[in-house]
């Protein structure tokens, strides 16, 4: 088992200026053999401190920045966002989650789940940005290109000028859905949150993607009824900004 000591090497060896670690660089980086340097990531990450990212490094996990988000001035539209999604996930009685860019990766950063919902979504889990309805909005509104098309299922987007397409709709509409684009059998609907003031200066900046997430018989059975409910709360919480 990881002493505290260690555990607080290892995180403290994250920062902004070093967000990722891989287990050789760690290994050099505190002096110790590259098998222990494994092990202690994969301690912290199956506790929950640290995340595995798609190209086999570490980052911290965004449990980690849910506890500091009081104390940091990075995020401070983060509290307010943690209430909104808890919001949905009891009145939609489903699957809510906040999303964001690092990169051109959209990750799940905030996930409630209402003991209802019919189908589950785990937190800190990297999202096929074309294939999902937080990865259109986000990358629509930072006017970003995929460099890549994830084939998760026969409906998925797989070429440029469906894409763009997509995109063009998700600008005209302030929406966003995936249906069965990214698992068989689920649907999500996702609208831009705003931070009027963030930490730059800048104003009505999207700074996630909120939605919810559910089987597709009931998305299709009740999606008006869905996306007036999701975007009405997303928009009365903004209007407290």
């Amino acid at each position: 088992m990881l002493s505290l000591q260690k555990a607080a090497n290892i995180l403290g060896a994250f920062s902004a200026e070093q967000p990722e670690w891989g287990v050789r660089a760690l290994a050099a980086h505190l002096g110790v053999p590259r098998a222990t340097a494994h092990a202690y990531l994969a301690g912290l990450t199956e506790a929950g401190f640290l995340r595995r990212t798609p190209a086999g490094k570490y980052r911290l996990s965004w449990h980690i920045a849910e506890m500091g988000a009081q104390l940091t001035s990075s995020l401070p539209w983060f509290q307010e966002a943690r209430a909104l999604i808890t919001r949905l996930a009891l009145e939609v009685r489903a699957v809510a989650f906040l999303c964001i860019l690092e990169g051109d990766e959209v990750v799940a950063a905030i996930r409630e789940r209402h003991p209802d919902a019919d189908i589950d979504l785990p937190l800190d889990i990297y999202l096929p940005a074309t294939a999902t309805a937080s990865g259109k909005i986000l990358y629509a509104h930072a006017d970003m290109t995929p460099r890549t098309f994830a084939a998760c299922t026969p409906s998925s987007i797989t070429s440029l000028d469906e894409w763009r397409t997509e995109v063009a709709k998700v600008k005209r509409l302030g929406y966003a859905y995936s249906i069965e684009e990214w698992v068989p059998g689920q649907c999500t609907l996702g609208v831009p949150y705003h931070a009027l003031h963030t930490a730059h200066g800048d104003t009505d900046t999207v700074v996630a993607a909120i939605g919810v997430q559910m089987s597709a018989q009931r998305y299709l059975r009740e999606e008006r009824h869905i996306r007036e409910r999701v975007v009405q709360i997303v928009r009365e919480a903004e209007a407290l900004l």
